[in-house]
């Protein structure tokens, strides 16, 4: 990165953001700065963004966008306003850069075709705004603007990792989350795709995670065990919760051990069933649910 990423759109001091992963994302002929941030964030530079849609010129940026009389009328305010308060963007840059959402962009695109469509682009220079528009939002339409952020910044390695931390922090307490490691990632996964979905980001509804552990895991973990958790920690006076999560009371030297090994029993028959269905079948067969099961307590923060 040098300093021609820096973009002068705007005299007032920023917001900042840490990157954690910056890359180069590809496009055609196009090469376009990107940054990937320390909470998910995906940003392009301000100098890419421009570069992106076939502006030339230094020292003005997105503000030019932000001002265009011909391109104005086909932003929203909201657009116009991000376009105008870029982030200052530091940590994987010899120096900090102005950086944008990378949805911007497509929202830049779509204006400038919408003008286009409408007749406005008069100049050569306007049209080649809606050419280069047009190459963007096909790039787009194939693998999306954040799908190509992350592979060119890498952190499509662990994606879907934090994604599952997220739906984990939502429906775990902290003393939950902490358990939840006791659960490789390699089941997670294992998991979500045996249910028929591509990745943790798929799942409309993660409070189903809930109901899977309940049904593949701890109904099938060992008899009796509800009735005496329920005599060992009871519901509060009120009813509406219990001093500590049934499953804080398994124990080290024998609940745990078990817990793993059952783990990996199922990570065994995911592996070598073709679908849910067979992998259902196989599961009752090699570990049947018990009468009494083991309830696991998820809490939805909605």
């Amino acid at each position: 990165m040098d300093k021609n990423d820096i973009d002068s759109s705007s005299d007032n001091p920023l917001e900042r953001k840490k990157a954690s992963y910056s890359g180069k994302l590809h496009i055609g002929n196009l090469t376009l700065n990107c940054y990937v941030t320390e909470d998910g964030e995906r940003f392009i530079s301000g100098r890419s963004m421009t570069a992106a849609i076939g502006m030339k010129g230094r020292g003005v940026g997105m503000l030019r966008i932000a001002e265009h009389t011909t391109l104005r009328p086909y932003m929203n305010n909201s657009l116009i306003r991000a376009i105008k308060t870029p982030l200052e963007i530091h940590g994987k840059t010899p120096v900090a850069v102005h950086g944008y959402r990378a949805e911007i962009l497509a929202d830049i695109c779509d204006a400038i075709l919408d003008a286009r469509n409408g007749g406005r682009l008069k100049t050569e220079q306007e049209m080649r705004y809606g050419d280069h528009a047009e190459l963007l939002v096909r790039a787009f339409a194939r693998v999306g603007i954040a799908a190509l952020v992350d592979e060119a910044t890498g952190y499509q390695e662990v994606r879907e990792k934090d994604a599952l931390q997220r739906i984990l922090d939502k429906f775990l307490n902290p003393q939950a989350r902490a358990w939840s490691k006791t659960f490789p990632d390699e089941f997670w996964q294992k998991l979500v795709k045996m249910r028929g979905y591509d990745s943790y980001l798929a799942i409309k509804r993660p409070a189903f995670i809930g109901h899977w552990v309940n049904d593949y895991v701890y109904a099938r973990l060992a008899p009796g065990v509800l009735p005496t958790l329920k005599e060992i920690n009871p519901r509060n006076e009120s009813g509406s919760g219990r001093k500590r999560k049934h499953h804080s009371h398994l124990t080290e030297d024998h609940g745990l051990p078990e817990l793993k090994e059952h783990l990996k029993k199922l990570m065994l028959l995911m592996d070598i069933s073709k679908n849910r269905q067979e992998f259902e079948k196989l599961l009752d067969r090699a570990a049947p649910k018990f009468g009494n099961t083991l309830e696991f307590d998820y809490e939805d923060d909605e």
